[in-house]
């Protein structure tokens, strides 16, 4: 998360981007809307359920694991 928020300040630095175009009038809410990014229901916890069910179907149905 941290390396994202640095990466994201980072670019907007380097393509000379304001601050305030990049956070917003409010920077709390800019905040809170990037943190609700790595929370449950976020990316985080989709891309673990992507995972468990991704190795699942390799097991097969029968539970065995493939070669």
């Amino acid at each position: 998360m941290f390396e994202d928020l640095a990466d994201l300040f980072e670019r907007a630095a380097a393509d000379g981007t304001p601050i305030r175009a990049v956070v917003g009038e409010d920077p709390v809410e800019f905040v809170e809307a990037f943190l609700q990014n790595y929370t449950k229901g976020g990316w985080v916890t989709r891309a673990r359920e992507r995972l468990v069910d991704a190795i699942a179907r390799a097991e097969g149905e029968d539970g065995r694991t493939r070669s």
